[in-house]
């Protein structure tokens, strides 16, 4: 629960808990975790939780009939809520207090999901017919399921990138 102890050698070197700015020299040192793989695993963790969080707030908006602007806010919203409540329940059990671990999942995951966000939702909107498609319209799923696709090509090698330099996810890795 003390977020300050961990085991010997997680803190230091994955720029956790202050943000990592302190640890400019050693930036080489999360090269080892940059791999396509690694920035493939930490992509598809995030984009399960912002399926989720999006399907059901565009769900909940289709089915009760709201508008393309209030259905898209609340499937934003509760794709960044079921984005972040991923990470922060694995940190949560870690040992890491909630407080430390809502800053680890901000840390973690806001740029993430926010790339993920704008690709997928600027998708669904550029989709012709997929803002005013229905649940039971084909349209609604392949503008919304064709939007996560790419927005996982898309998002994959940000993640590299700050995977690379001891930020996004890498920050995680300290709790595993």
């Amino acid at each position: 629960m003390d977020h300050g102890t961990h085991q010997s050698g997680t803190a230091h070197g994955h720029g956790t808990h202050t943000g990592g700015h302190g640890h400019g020299g050693h930036g080489g040192g999360h090269a080892h975790g940059a791999t396509w793989a690694t920035a493939m695993k930490a992509t598809l963790h995030c984009l399960t939780g912002c399926a989720i969080g999006e399907i059901l707030g565009m769900v909940i908006g289709t089915a009760l009939t709201w508008g393309n602007v209030p259905t898209m806010a609340l499937a934003i919203t509760l794709a960044f809520v079921f984005g972040y409540s991923f990470t922060l329940f694995a940190v949560v059990r870690a040992g890491v207090s909630l407080k430390a671990a809502i800053k680890v999942a901000l840390a973690a995951d806001t740029v993430s999901i926010a790339v993920m966000e704008l690709v997928d939702n600027g998708i669904i909107a550029l989709t012709p017919g997929a803002m005013d498609a229905h649940l039971s319209d084909g349209l609604f799923w392949y503008a919304l399921l064709g939007g996560f696709a790419v927005a996982f090509v898309i998002t994959t090698p940000v993640n590299k990138w700050m995977i690379g330099r001891g930020k996004g996810h890498a920050v995680v890795h300290a709790y595993h």
